[in-house]
């Protein structure tokens, strides 16, 4: 079939949900690109949540913000270098062009590098300004997820990583000449919406194992990261974008395999003795007030929605305790 025929199939296929035709909008001579924008919306509402999320442990409003400054662009370049070099042949390999490996807007980023670099750059922003790495953790946990969620919008945007050819009701156009189109079949998998799905479904998951088992150091962290893996495993296998293949798996299946269980020992091992309160909470009951206290005899406060309302001041000679470790929506 040829590519005009394909263009004649679907357009007398409305039932399939359709593809924007361009992903990009130009004001003048700037083009704003929607993938872009879903990236840069995934990164304010994860840091929201996070800043949220660590208000409610008794850490100043903004934090998040901070570790931001440092965790995002590590993570950006971590989720860029993956893809490179998991998919080495589109820049490096015969007709491919090495300069379009630093073409970020075009799409590529592996989530897998994203989450080692991001983790990287922001838990050494957290060691650096004093906040425990467990806490951070814990915060981050559900915000991940609907990051994620957010910047999968661009993938179809993008007309990218979709999955196999299918009849289904909700499948999707897409346009000849993308990559893992297959010429005479214009209705494929939406997998990048099966995914951004499975993601909100994690975020929930983390919430809920949070409020229910109250587990806390760390732990919800790996919660994340082991039921993402469960979810992209079926869905890399519904992908037909090129891919290596080991075994009969994709890359990505075996490397969702190996995170898996790694997570799940990380889970076990960090379960293993101490309490699952809030890190800095805990060592201002200790005594020790941490480095954003208020000095004694000043009102404390407590976290009320995200915000900070006064409980009074507090005795002399007694350190100020820090706000419950209470878990917190991802509102």
């Amino acid at each position: 079939m040829t590519a005009g025929m394909a263009a004649s199939v679907l357009a007398s296929l409305p039932g399939l949900l359709p593809s924007p035709s361009t992903g990009v909008v130009h004001l003048g001579p700037l083009p704003i690109r929607a993938y872009a924008l879903c990236i840069i919306a995934g990164v304010i509402a994860g840091t929201v949540i996070t800043d949220r999320r660590l208000v409610a442990r008794g850490y100043p409003k903004g934090i998040a913000t901070e570790l931001a400054t440092w965790a995002v662009p590590a993570g950006l370049v971590g989720a860029r270098i993956y893809h490179v070099i998991t998919s080495p042949d589109l820049y490096f390999g015969a007709g491919g062009n090495p300069v379009a490996a630093l073409e970020i807007w075009h799409g590529g980023l592996g989530i897998w590098g994203g989450v080692v670099g991001g983790a990287a750059g922001g838990l050494w922003a957290a060691r650096r300004r004093g906040v425990a790495v467990r806490d951070v953790m814990d915060a981050i946990a559900p915000a991940m997820p609907v990051g994620q969620a957010l910047g999968r919008l661009g993938n179809y945007f993008n007309q990218e990583l979709f999955g196999r050819p299918t009849s289904l009701p909700w499948a999707i156009r897409i346009s000849p000449g993308h990559d893992g189109y297959v010429p005479g079949h214009v209705g494929y998998h939406p997998t990048f919406a099966y995914e951004l799905l499975w993601n909100l479904g994690v975020c929930g998951l983390v919430l809920l194992v949070e409020r229910r088992f109250r587990i806390g150091r760390g732990r919800l962290f790996w919660v994340y990261v082991a039921g993402y893996c469960v979810g992209r495993f079926w869905i890399e296998a519904l992908r037909i974008d090129d891919a290596h293949h080991i075994l009969g798996l994709r890359l990505n299946d075996w490397t969702s395999i190996i995170v898996f269980v790694g997570a799940v020992v990380a889970f076990v091992l960090m379960g293993r003795g101490g309490s699952d309160a809030p890190v800095r909470a805990a060592a201002a009951d200790a005594g020790d007030a941490g480095p954003e206290a208020p000095p004694v005899g000043e009102p404390t406060t407590r976290s009320v929605g995200g915000e900070q309302a006064a409980e009074g001041p507090a005795p002399p000679g007694e350190a100020p305790r820090a706000a419950a470790g209470r878990p917190d929506g991802a509102s």
